[in-house]
């Protein structure tokens, strides 16, 4: 399925961690898109242009445009060519660059777009720069706009991840296991159910994407024979045996709560010397007292 990830328009998020990184994933998606003939911007925030270029061949880095806000973000080296909206201007006039024909704009990232930019800008910026404001049907596949945001999770808080999945078409979440990276891919389509898929992958070296059908296996750990087994019961503060004696004693105690015959013939059998309770009842006058058994109609 990642193969066929590019196949439509919209935003895709990449969802990376501290522990997998997504911009390898991105560069790949780049190079898959360079090679297919599309026009491919790059708004670079948090490398430098020589860092994302590394990697590619000649013919790849040729079909690049590099929107550099690493450097020089508010363009203060070069006042005379200083954008007046800073970051958002640059985001905007993405749009503006890209003429007739399938185009892909990369944002390395989406997370210090946000850190520059407030979250409801941003969103309605995204929206319009992926023309999601026209029809499904009206968009020819020639002149779709695919967005790739690359975004770090563990950086933002719920609220602005929630409406940044409200906007993408495609959320790739990586993970993995055993040193193997994998790919949660989430799908929506315009009428249809969202699909779900997790794809194992590796990348090359030249940033190629190398599909894998099934997850790696994981290492059993092995025993070693040569080490001597451990008894979980040694060194306890507590015993978790009886000994003859102890059983002994523990047979022989009756329990407070143990209803014995002998406590039952004390109740019942008040010793000598003890003395007996009556209950004396003497009727009030204005008692109402029935003389008639009220159950006598029942055969009891």
């Amino acid at each position: 399925m990642l193969e066929s990830l590019l196949a439509v328009g919209g935003l895709m998020l990449l969802r990376d961690s501290v522990e997998w990184e997504g911009r390898s994933l991105l560069k790949a998606l780049v190079k898959k898109s360079a090679l297919c003939g599309e026009q491919v911007h790059v708004l670079g925030c948090e490398v430098s242009e020589e860092e994302f270029r590394e990697g590619f061949d000649s013919n790849i880095n040729s079909r690049l445009v590099y929107h550099d806000l690493f450097r020089d973000p508010l363009s203060w080296s070069k006042p005379g060519k200083a954008l007046p909206g800073g970051p958002l201007e640059a985001l905007r006039a993405l749009d503006k660059r890209t003429v007739s024909g399938p185009a892909t704009i990369a944002l390395d990232s989406l997370s210090w777009l946000l850190h520059h930019l407030p979250c409801p800008t941003l969103c309605q910026t995204l929206h319009a720069l992926s023309r999601q404001d026209s029809c499904p049907g009206d968009t020819p596949p020639g002149e779709q706009v695919r967005v790739l945001g690359l975004l770090h999770e563990e950086l933002h808080g719920p609220g602005p991840l929630g409406a940044l999945s409200s906007l993408a078409q495609t959320e790739v979440t990586l993970s993995g296991t055993m040193g193997q990276a994998s790919a949660h891919i989430l799908c929506r389509r315009p009428r249809q159910r969202p699909t779900h898929q997790t794809q194992w992958f590796s990348i090359l070296p030249d940033f190629s994407l190398e599909l894998q059908a099934e997850p790696p296996l994981e290492s059993q750990p092995r025993s070693d024979p040569h080490t001597p087994s451990v008894d979980p019961t040694t060194h306890l503060t507590f015993n978790l045996h009886l000994s003859k004696k102890e059983r002994e004693a523990k047979d022989s105690l009756t329990l407070p709560f143990q209803f014995s015959s002998e406590k039952q013939q004390a109740l019942l059998r008040p010793g000598l010397g003890q003395a007996t309770s009556h209950i004396f009842y003497e009727p009030d006058a204005y008692d109402d007292l029935d003389q008639e058994d009220p159950d006598n109609d029942l055969d009891v």
